[in-house]
């Protein structure tokens, strides 16, 4: 019988099972962190929790939050299990599990998001750090500015007090910690975001100048925003991962799967001291930039890749896309040829050997990461981790073909329906509109491309453009596998 994970029950779970070794009683806050999904408990929490088995920052557990009424269905399952996750590690060569303590509470979810204030305006919290997505920071496509003009911020600016953000929510705290003379926080993005605590830093102070412009100006002064690359692949949950739990003998209602591999390399720059994380294996550094230049276009990028392929050819798994010969030949190509040439080697990694692990890593069958889940988002995603690769390559006269086909193979997803007929259900917070121009572009391929928010000035660019189209094009008369082909031959 699997064991009800809890504190109660740590030493009744199997000898294979590692475990906290610290007293968890003992842990007090340091970190609020918002968006508590998957990604974060594989990775920044499992940082935490590595450095307390060491015996060190028990002073830094982390409290969960989140600001959306679903948020509240995450909550009670991690308080009934006293806030542990099981984290499943799938490699080639085996499984393994470990439980995870470095998370002693989660704030409740209430309209207003007043317990989250209170929570983070306490003296004890030095960190509030967040993962909400890409595209949750409120970024104007078409001038990568703030977007005042969001519902959501509009509301925010007009109720301060009262915020719907996790933004408004921090500017609630850090007003209440100014008039009380506690000081600042950090916060700290572990979004896929180039210089994602720049975007940080643009959302809050933004936010907080519509409706107290002096506050603004003391986070500005006060506040850090620390830059951070994280990587680890890390599917969502279902069944299939529920009874991976119970074949360690857990009972766990939240567990997470994972691969054999993180990284996390991050700006030193905390206002208020932070955890030794690189004791356990985190890179911190003074230039993030390269480091999120090569994964973002080259990892992220590599994804947009293979899954909108894949999703167009029913391959329903990453590591299926890299047993598709086409796929594969066609991911290897664009990252050598129209991705490698714009990015720089780190320490540790040339853009060779990155393509070589990332082939490694994307083909681990072990691990059930969906085509449907990486292609999820696009309208962020496609900005975000090809388009500036595209930039460059027309800029520096390097080629852009097979980039044009990712983008022709997104518009064509964005139509809703597969090759073989089937429905691909909706797949972006704004799929309604893009699956309307996808219709049209069926006709007039060069129609998706005037998506200016997305594309900007691309669609007025002849060798990007006429690709483009000629692709689109191309999927639509003769179908997908054609157009690899005739890629892969030129």
């Amino acid at each position: 019988m699997a064991v009800r994970l809890s504190d109660t029950t740590l030493g009744d779970l199997p000898d294979t099972v590692a475990r906290p070794t610290y007293d968890r009683s003992a842990l007090t806050a340091g970190i609020v962190h918002i968006g508590l999904g998957n990604f974060h408990r594989a990775h920044q929490a499992w940082y935490l929790h590595r450095l307390m088995q060491q015996g060190l920052a028990q002073d830094w557990a982390i409290v969960g939050a989140g600001v959306r009424p679903h948020d509240e269905r995450m909550r009670l399952k991690m308080a009934a299990q006293d806030y542990l996750t099981t984290l499943i590690e799938l490699d080639p060569s085996g499984k393994s599990a470990e439980v995870v303590g470095s998370m002693i509470d989660y704030v409740p979810i209430e309209e207003g998001n007043g317990p989250l204030i209170a929570r983070m305006a306490r003296p004890d919290i030095r960190i509030v750090a967040l993962t909400v997505t890409e595209g949750g920071y409120y970024i104007d496509p078409a001038t990568g500015g703030f977007d005042a003009a969001h519902p959501d911020i509009v509301h925010d600016a007009a109720h301060p007090d009262r915020p719907e953000t996790a933004f408004g929510a921090m500017v609630a705290a850090l007003k209440r910690r100014r008039d009380a003379g506690i000081g600042p926080f950090t916060a700290q993005s572990c979004d896929n975001l180039q210089q994602n605590g720049h975007v940080l830093r643009q959302t809050v102070i933004s936010l907080a100048r519509l409706s107290d412009p002096t506050l603004a100006d003391w986070i500005d002064e006060n506040c850090t925003f620390p830059n951070a690359m994280v990587d680890c692949i890390v599917p969502a949950t279902g069944p299939k991962e529920l009874a991976l739990a119970a074949d360690f003998g857990i009972d766990d209602a939240v567990p997470v799967t994972h691969e054999n591999f993180r990284q996390w390399v991050i700006e030193d720059d905390f206002c208020a001291g932070r955890p030794e994380w690189e004791k356990t294996g985190a890179t911190i550094t003074d230039d993030v930039h390269d480091f999120e230049k090569m994964k973002i276009r080259m990892l992220n990028g590599g994804h947009q890749v293979i899954s909108n392929l894949g999703e167009l050819m029913s391959v329903e798994t990453i590591s299926g896309t890299m047993e598709h010969p086409g796929i594969r030949a066609v991911f290897e190509r664009i990252e050598r040829k129209e991705i490698l040439p714009h990015i720089d080697a780190v320490p540790d990694f040339t853009p060779d050997a990155y393509i070589d692990l990332l082939l490694s890593r994307f083909g681990n069958p072990m691990i059930a990461d969906t085509t449907r889940r990486v292609a999820f988002d696009g309208s962020s995603r496609h900005p975000g981790f090809i388009l500036g690769s595209v930039r460059d390559g027309l800029a520096a006269c390097t080629p852009v073909e097979g980039l044009a086909l990712v983008e022709a193979a997104w518009a064509r997803m964005c139509f809703g329906t597969r090759e073989d007929g089937s429905t691909i259900e909706p797949n972006d917070p704004f799929w309604d509109t893009l699956r309307a121009v996808a219709r049209k572009a069926r006709d007039d391929p060069r129609s998706w491309l005037e998506q200016r928010q997305t594309y900007g000035d691309l669609a007025d660019q002849p060798r990007f453009a006429d690709a483009f189209e000629r692709w689109l094009t191309m999927i639509w008369g003769e179908g997908t596998v054609v157009a690899m082909d005739v890629y892969l031959k030129e």
